[in-house]
């Protein structure tokens, strides 16, 4: 059934080559600026890839004016406000973002500040706030999973709160995505798990969600398809650069979907999960992917089937329940195989999460923005809890 209303806007440039990074002059002549500000974090830095981006930004008649490297494992709200004002001191024109979700959403939140002033919260808190275009944000994803290069979307740890904001806003979307695989051969096994969970996290609930259309769904099927394919390779083999590339593209088109489509009560989970136990996005959508699945069935099975052909099960003599069921029970052997590597958890006990705590989550997935988006309505934290309890 076709939605009565839905609307597909996607203003970011993507591109794709092996060592683009380090050669964008074509890309820079068109957006016609000179000087700008790298954000990135010190282990990307100490990695090299920083300096080597900045070669070639150099090589290509750019000044780089200023870089901000103290970018957390969440990007934090007093880091904006820090970086925002370096920004502004340095004179530059526009931002250079290398790193994985938290680098590129602080880079979105300081280009808020750097471009429209004022103060983040106060401000600029809600939806689609903004009222002007930002100066020019390009984006050199480092790793495969949140997708922030194609998203509308600045999630920011605000920590004496404890609590993750999260700013939507189509102003957001950067101009420029880099999709460079040899900038995420470095990545550690279980980052690379991590992340790719983040990435089909994004598409599952981008694909079932309520706000869903057959231009988002395109872009959750193929993103899903891909990482069926290759997380495993990559995370077992990380030089393999097709399915480095592959996850990488995987996770754009997860980010595309998402961004139309948005999450649900997975994501809602997973940023309780991690604002109060700092556990990592990508390990607590893993860990909360399959129960988030269960917790929706009735809602979402007839769509969820139709995924069998794509995670190449076979569905011939199947309700569509059990070809549901089918497509869940593959994604926990995916899990199930990136745990037996090593390079994942796959139970909340295992990140440090208390037993007694798990009430808390459920209520604060049920308060949590992206849970109002989830196919099964959210009424009532009860409910929720015994799915929490099978993640333990």
């Amino acid at each position: 059934m076709l939605p009565e209303f839905f609307e597909f806007y996607n203003p970011t440039k993507v591109v794709y080559q092996v060592g683009i990074a380090t050669n964008l002059k074509p890309e820079l002549d068109i957006i016609g600026i000179k000087k700008y500000f790298i954000i990135s974090d010190q282990i990307i830095s100490d990695l090299g890839l920083v300096d080597k981006v900045a070669d070639g930004l150099a090589d290509s008649g750019i000044e780089v004016v200023g870089r901000f490297l103290d970018v957390a494992q969440d990007a934090r709200l007093k880091d904006v406000k820090r970086c925002s004002d370096l920004v502004t001191a340095s004179g530059a024109e526009g931002i250079v973002s290398i790193g994985g979700g938290s680098v590129i959403d602080t880079a979105k939140a300081v280009n808020i500040l750097f471009s429209a002033g004022g103060d983040l919260v106060e401000d600029y808190s809600g939806a689609h706030t903004l009222t002007q275009p930002l100066h020019p944000h390009i984006v050199i994803p480092t790793t495969a999973g949140t997708g922030s290069e194609v998203t509308m979307v600045a999630v920011i740890y605000d920590e004496e709160n404890k609590e993750k904001l999260v700013f939507p806003d189509k102003f957001l979307l950067p101009t420029l995505a880099v999709l460079d695989p040899e900038m995420t051969i470095s990545l550690p096994p279980k980052m690379t798990a991590a992340t790719g969970m983040d990435a089909l996290t994004h598409a599952i609930e981008a694909y079932v969600g309520i706000q869903a259309s057959p231009v988002s769904d395109v872009f959750a099927i193929g993103a899903i398809e891909l990482i069926m394919k290759n997380l495993v390779t990559a995370a077992e083999k990380g030089d393999d650069i097709e399915a480095r590339g592959a996850m990488l593209i995987a996770a754009t088109m997860a980010g595309i979907s998402f961004t139309h489509s948005m999450c649900g009560v997975i994501h809602g989970m997973a940023h309780t999960a991690g604002a109060h136990y700092r556990v990592p996005h990508g390990v607590a959508n893993a860990i909360f992917l399959p129960h988030g699945m269960e917790f929706n069935f009735d809602f979402i099975y007839e769509k969820l089937a139709k995924l069998a052909p794509v995670m190449d099960i076979s569905a011939d003599g199947l309700s569509e329940e059990e070809a549901a069921r089918n497509v869940i029970a593959a994604v926990r052997r995916l899990t199930g195989r990136l745990n037996e590597l090593g390079v994942l958890p796959i139970r909340l006990r295992d990140v440090g999460i208390p037993e007694e705590d798990l009430a808390v989550i459920a209520e604060g997935a049920l308060n949590d923005g992206s849970s109002f988006y989830n196919p099964r309505p959210m009424e009532d934290e009860e409910e929720l809890l015994p799915f929490i309890k099978n993640a333990y």
